[in-house]
């Protein structure tokens, strides 16, 4: 999935979280441009060019220390909105080279958008940390809009005189500033460095974090508390670059030094009564008192899962936001309870006390809800929700991808497009045969039902048969999100029984199976999710999942095995799950993942082979699993796997002990059998079946090569 926010789910291209943009915007700025179909439309390629020329021109506020590198890139890029509005309206076909220009020109566009969009949300201090990365990224894009635009033939476009001008005066720009590229700030890396890599105890000039405050335009309590989320974020994504406790700490101490020059920053109004201008005598906040994500003093400390605190506002809007992990350790939480801690909560008021500061006030608890947007912030909305109501083709196209970008940012955004009646105008454009349109429109869906009230709007509003219509028919970045889409709307299990219902469950089944990486990925989690309710299980086993499944368990390279495992555990225990796993030969596969595999698959083999053992198969796959060696292995995973694993072991070493036992028996009853018969024969009759066995064994066995050939 994009970030769009998926329910932890992290974008390539339209799908990239901030915290892989610098990644993905140099991989995409150096590779050679892609593919063209050959059924590619001369139309649908100018229209994408255009779109990303349009989706450039919305992004903005680029308030970090490469503020005029990403304005003249971003300016650069508007002034070719006209060229392409003519070229919408040009002759047709065009020659091969000017396609192959509108071709070079659509990736570098898109190289451009993805360098942009961490411009406009991405982490300021991360930004100076991979200055070379940048910089080259920022030159190889320059350098392929020129060449892209060094290509376009403005006569076979059919571009006006007044517009080639503009776009020629563009073009001189690129090749000047290919020419002479831009050099970074010395100084503000070096001072950013030297504080990065200091200790939390280190004493830093006042001079240089007024400095980096100033440069890395971090100068409120509102830009630190971005900063701050912004980097979680990026960790949260798995950016190795993204050392969360340096730069924390750096950030505390900019934060520091600004309380220093104002006292109240960080420390709620009501707390206060020293007077602002006693700086000399103001005390700082103790580390362990500061909410680690927005660096403020902390009101309501809670606990999560993980065992660290947060302030509770905080923690629950990252939670809010689609996030799973501890932003602190970057763990997964076994689930979000908030418990409130309160030792910190009586060391803090203990702590205000002893420096004459009134102890803060815990928030009322009003709602869960997020705070309802402004009266400007329904304007936007509402405006954009026109321009979607509207029966111009590009309109709509623009309009769902701004509901996309903005649903995917906050909860906040979320609610108050929800509010406004965004959901059912959404729904009626998904059977729409506009590509572009309908993914922004099946992705907007997915970033909305993140918030739980709109997930019941969603189902009400009869988008989930457009959603599997997406799913069954649409381009394959659209089949992924209405995959991801399903599973978010699954998770309440009234939605699981309606879901299936609908004919979404073969469909998913066939991504699992052709789709992208990331597509049987999406296809994966709605599956196990649907195929908790009994009801469903018959469906994707009839489907075909399982040959699909065990096929993916041998595919190691696919990242898929956890999730295959997972889902042939939930099936195992159907009837017909059983046999489907029987015939699809899979108890050697089942028991290389108990010898080799991770203690959750391992746990997974185990219950899988817990419900093959069982019933009419029952002794020939215990014989076959004996076969593989399973015995030694299972005992193994009694001794040291997860308490399940554990459970499951032993109750299969229980049936294959009982199996071995009987085996032995009927092996003795047959000697016996054997010994009985022999005693009973004469002497005579001994002695021809011994003179008859002997015959056998001399008689030659015939080489397959001297056979006679058959007619």
């Amino acid at each position: 999935m994009d970030e769009e926010a998926k329910p932890n789910t992290s974008e390539e291209a339209k799908r990239t979280e901030p915290a892989a943009a610098v990644a993905t915007a140099a991989d995409a700025a150096s590779s050679p441009p892609m593919p063209a179909a050959g059924s590619e439309e001369v139309g649908d390629l100018v229209y994408k060019v255009a779109e990303l020329v349009d989706e450039i021109a919305a992004i903005s506020d680029f308030r970090n220390a490469y503020r005029r590198q990403f304005c003249n890139l971003s300016r650069r890029i508007r002034l070719l909105a006209p060229m392409m509005e003519e070229a919408k309206e040009g002759p047709r076909p065009l020659p091969e080279a000017s396609l192959a220009a509108l071709r070079h020109l659509r990736d570098a566009l898109a190289a451009a958008k993805d360098l942009l969009r961490l411009g406009s949300s991405g982490s300021k201090i991360f930004l100076v940390l991979e200055r070379e990365k940048i910089m080259q990224t920022f030159q190889d894009i320059t350098s392929r809009l020129e060449q892209a635009l060094a290509g376009i033939s403005f006569d076979e476009l059919g571009i006006s005189d007044e517009v080639r001008e503009q776009v020629e005066l563009v073009h001189a720009q690129f090749k000047r500033a290919k020419e002479r590229p831009d050099t970074s700030d010395d100084i503000l890396f070096n001072d950013l460095i030297s504080v990065y890599n200091s200790s939390a105890t280190a004493i830093v000039d006042p001079d240089i974090l007024r400095s980096l405050s100033e440069k890395l335009q971090l100068v409120t309590i509102s830009d630190l508390n971005q900063e701050s989320l912004t980097l979680h974020e990026m960790a949260s994504g798995g950016n190795p670059g993204v050392v969360v406790e340096n730069v924390s700490m750096l950030l505390k101490k900019i934060k520091n030094f600004m309380q220093t020059q104002d006292p109240v920053i960080g420390i709620p109004a009501s707390t206060t009564s020293l007077s602002p201008n006693d700086n000399s005598t103001f005390p700082v906040v103790p580390d362990d008192f500061r909410c680690p994500i927005s660096l403020d003093f902390m009101k309501d400390p809670v606990i999560v899962s993980t065992g660290q605190t947060y302030e509770r506002g905080c923690i629950e809007k990252w939670l809010a936001a689609g996030h799973d992990t501890c932003p602190k350790t970057q763990q997964k939480l076994p689930n979000k309870s908030l418990t409130p801690n309160f030792v910190l909560r009586s060391l803090i008021a203990q702590w205000c006390e002893a420096n004459g500061i009134e102890p803060p006030k815990r928030p009322a608890q009003l709602s869960n809800a997020p705070a309802t947007c402004t009266a400007s912030e329904h304007s936007k909305v509402i405006e954009i929700l026109q321009k979607l109501s509207s029966q111009n083709l590009a309109d709509q196209r623009g309009a769902a991808g701004m509901l996309r970008q903005l649903a995917k940012r906050s909860a906040e955004n979320r609610a108050c497009i929800g509010d406004a009646g965004a959901i059912p105008i959404l729904v009626s454009l998904l059977p729409t045969t506009d590509v572009s349109t309908q993914e922004h429109v099946v992705t907007a869906l997915l970033n909305l039902s993140i918030y739980e009230e709109n997930k019941a709007r969603i189902v009400t509003s009869g988008a989930v048969p457009g959603i599997v219509h997406v799913l069954k028919r649409g381009s394959m970045e659209a089949r992924e999100n209405s995959a991801a889409t399903l599973f978010s709307l699954s998770v309440v299990d009234e939605n699981k029984v309606m879901i299936g219902a609908t004919g979404a469950i073969p469909a998913l089944v066939l991504l699992l199976g052709n789709g992208s990486q990331r597509g049987k990925k999406d296809a994966a989690t709605a599956l196990f999710n649907l195929c908790i309710y009994q009801g469903n299980k018959g469906k994707a086993i009839r489907a075909g999942i399982v040959p699909i499944l065990v096929e993916l368990l041998t595919e190691t390279e696919s990242g898929m095995v956890d999730e295959a495992l997972a889902i042939l555990a939930i099936l195992s225990s159907h009837p017909e799950g059983k046999a489907a796993i029987s015939s699809a030969t899979a108890i050697p596969i089942l028991v290389g993942v108990i010898r080799s595999g991770s203690a959750r698959n391992k746990e997974n083999a185990a219950a899988v082979l817990v419900h093959l053992c069982n019933g009419e198969h029952q002794q020939q796959h215990l014989a076959e699993a004996q076969e593989q060696g399973i015995v030694s292995l299972l005992e193994e995973l009694a001794e040291s796997s997860t308490d399940r694993g554990k459970r499951k072991a032993i109750q299969l070493l229980e049936r294959m002990n009982r199996f071995l036992k009987q085996q032995s028996q009927a092996e003795g009853d047959v000697m016996a059998q054997a010994q009985a018969l022999a005693q009973a024969q004469t002497p005579s009759q001994a002695l021809v079946q011994a003179l008859q066995a002997d015959a056998q064994l001399e008689e030659p066995l015939l080489p397959t090569s001297y056979l006679p050939e058959r007619p």
